[in-house]
């Protein structure tokens, strides 16, 4: 722009008295556009409170940006960017562990077996002190598992932004058909080395008692440890994920969106028996000559290890909270209301 307009300032004694201000611009101000300079861009400390609350309920950050844009009235009100804020709770997700984390977490750990002996706790450790791999599980996940932990599901989708560590749930269904945690882990890698380690603290935490069947994503080096150290127990595979690949696998298909979609979920949710799976399949095959995709002759050589998975939460701390009082609260209408019945038959209203 080869803008003339400056300031100039001179150090004198240890101060910075100005010397000459030009103000002679060679375009349009725009006072609207102030806001974007570092040296007007501040996050107050009380919207790093909100920032911090918000972020901590499990709240995402471009929500609580913007109803702080909407509460000033618009973007040029608030004295600070999107980015500002993203950075402070970067830094402030930092802080809450801090320097020696691993300690940290060691001593919180420590602290809930001294108010609980029956909350478990185990930690991996690097040879330099770094935290490699961690679990944990309270008294209400233990004594949980050993009613609802026929079927039990494990999935690393969710990653950690601090530690770029993948987020390990074992999760139920109980009586109430809710979802219920069960473990939790923080593992430095998903190999065949990390996944013995953490299904044997799991077995070492649920006193041996083996899961009838355990639903897992498509993880090569999950299903052979699976099967190493739960060899009695059903694997199956989450159709969750499996799903979720469609779009990017056979999205280029001209008949993707003309039928293939369509005829795909029918094979999948409309079949009730292996014979009509079976013929379904085959059809599916041959009507859109996809006897050579790679993706799906992988697919239906594991077939028989699929199986439904809800997605579940993110956010540990606050979830288990949720669900303990959802639990509470379905608990407490069994009990204060009557369920409503089927049929008008008398021996059903009775039991």
């Amino acid at each position: 722009m080869d803008c003339k307009a400056r300031i100039n300032a001179l150090r004198v004694e240890g101060k910075m008295p100005i010397t000459t201000v030009h103000n002679t611009h060679n375009h349009e101000l725009s006072p609207m556009k102030s806001h974007f300079f570092q040296c007007n861009r501040e996050v107050s400390e009380t919207v790093k409170r909100v920032i911090d609350i918000n972020d901590l309920a499990g709240i995402r950050l471009n929500k609580s940006y913007g109803s702080l844009v909407v509460g000033a009235g618009g973007f040029e009100n608030l004295p600070f960017l999107e980015n500002d804020c993203c950075n402070y709770i970067d830094k402030a997700r930092h802080l809450r562990l801090g320097a020696g984390g691993a300690g940290a977490l060691r001593d919180y750990f420590m602290r809930m077996q001294y108010k609980n002996n029956r909350f478990f706790a185990l930690m991996d450790l690097e040879d330099d002190g770094r935290l490699k791999n961690v679990f944990w599980a309270d008294q209400r996940s233990r004594t949980t598992y050993q009613y609802f932990g026929d079927v039990v599901t494990f999935d690393t989708t969710y990653l950690t932004n601090r530690y770029e560590m993948p987020f390990a749930q074992f999760v139920g269904v109980n009586h109430h058909e809710q979802l219920i945690l069960l473990g939790v882990w923080l593992i430095s890698s998903e190999d065949t080395e990390t996944f013995t380690w953490l299904f044997q603290t799991w077995l070492q935490c649920m006193d041996g008692i083996v899961s009838k069947a355990i639903v897992t994503n498509q993880d090569r080096a999950m299903k052979n440890t699976i099967a190493t150290v739960f060899p009695e127990s059903k694997h199956r595979l989450c159709l969750w994920h499996i799903l979720k690949k469609v779009p990017e696998k056979l999205g280029l298909y001209v008949a993707y969106r003309s039928g293939l979609k369509t005829q795909r979920m029918k094979c999948v949710y409309d079949t009730q028996t292996i014979e009509e799976f079976e013929k379904c399949w085959a059809g599916f095959i041959n009507t859109y000559d996809l006897h050579e995709n790679a993706w799906l002759k992988s697919l239906y050589v594991e077939h028989e290890h699929w199986t439904n998975l809800k997605e579940f939460v993110d956010q540990f701390d606050n979830a288990l909270r949720k669900k303990i009082e959802n639990e509470n609260h379905a608990e407490f209408q069994s009990f204060s209301q009557v369920i409503p019945c089927i049929s008008g038959s008398l021996i059903e209203k009775k039991f």
